[in-house]
């Protein structure tokens, strides 16, 4: 069975003829744009019903993640070929939830099976969607900013496995700020350069090493947990993709460690791929108190963010959220 987008597997077809040769063999099945529970279920019984022995999902990042969920519930294998350089889902053994509206579920579904293959091709995701490739760059450079503070602690200083997500995760962090504008402008050029290869192996499958190396100190913290609240709560945001929102996030974990200085370093970088770096900016603030108080419970309820070596509370990630805000729009 493949199961695909509709935009992306129009470009894909022509890559995979020796595949769609087969197609007497072959169950085709176009997902309905999001990572559910419903379209999982969905999809499970279709491939149960027709006794499929192998899946193949050909998309972006949360079609990898239905397919990655839909294979656990029915045990059957897969394997992904992404369309799309926009976050790391073909590589990591996880999937985000959503509700079929498109709100975040706030839920992430780890699950003992990853993809029997990762099939990148340059040349396929070169033509996709500029927008799709800077919101990968923002998500991927967030491996390091919500490791940091963890990760450099003394009790990780001699840990092999935690350094080497140390590394990798610094490796995403320079790679991103060092070759992602000359990547983005080849991109736009359609050119497949060095830097596009780089920056887009990066976002695909480095960045997912971090998570796998690190494990809970190096998946993610502060900047995901604000960017799952306002997707579970702000309907408005939805028209950001995940990396963009992500981007939010990172000032929003860097205000809250105090970072006022690298706020300021990455803010020009931000501003060159029109990154949003506040609520302001994303058009959802001022906001009701009673809406940030559910947004800063929703924070404040997730135990990767009391992993940071800061003291955390409900006072301290208001406090933070508003200074942001204060500090951008001043």
């Amino acid at each position: 069975m493949i199961v695909h987008g509709t935009v992306s597997w129009e470009k894909a077809k022509p890559f995979m003829k020796k595949v769609t040769g087969l197609d007497n063999k072959i169950i085709y099945e176009q997902y309905h744009g999001e990572c559910s529970y419903n379209e999982c279920h969905r999809i499970a019984e279709i491939i149960q019903e027709n006794e499929i022995d192998f899946v193949i999902g050909v998309g972006g990042g949360k079609l990898s993640d239905l397919v990655l969920y839909t294979s656990h519930l029915t045990g059957i294998p897969f394997g992904l070929v992404p369309t799309l350089a926009s976050n790391c889902a073909a590589w990591t053994p996880l999937s985000v939830m959503y509700k079929d509206n498109g709100l975040a579920e706030g839920k992430t579904e780890h699950v003992k099976r990853q993809a029997a293959f990762l099939i990148m091709d340059p040349a396929l995701v070169i033509d996709s969607p500029v927008k799709y490739f800077i919101a990968g760059i923002a998500d991927t450079m967030a491996k390091w900013y919500e490791s940091d503070l963890i990760l450099e602690q003394d009790k990780f200083s001699r840990e092999p496995f935690p350094q080497l997500a140390r590394y990798t995760a610094r490796m995403c962090k320079d790679t991103i700020l060092n070759e992602s504008m000359k990547a983005i402008e080849d991109m736009k050029n359609k050119t497949i350069s060095d830097e596009f290869t780089h920056v887009s192996e990066i976002i695909i499958a480095i960045s997912g090493l971090v998570g796998g190396l690190g494990d809970k100190y190096a998946r993610n913290t502060a900047a995901h947990a604000i960017h799952d609240a306002i997707s579970a709560y702000i309907p408005e945001v939805h028209k950001y993709l995940h990396g963009e929102k992500v981007a939010y996030g990172v000032f929003y974990q860097l205000a809250l460690e105090g970072k006022w200085k690298v706020i300021d370093e990455l803010i020009p970088f931000y501003e060159k791929l029109n990154l949003p770096k506040s609520l302001t900016e994303m058009g959802v603030y001022p906001m009701p108190e009673s809406l940030l108080k559910d947004i800063i419970q929703f924070v404040n309820s997730k135990q990767k963010v009391h992993l940071l070596p800061i003291e955390i509370n409900e006072n301290v990630l208001t406090e933070a959220l508003i200074k942001l805000e204060n500090y951008i729009n001043k």
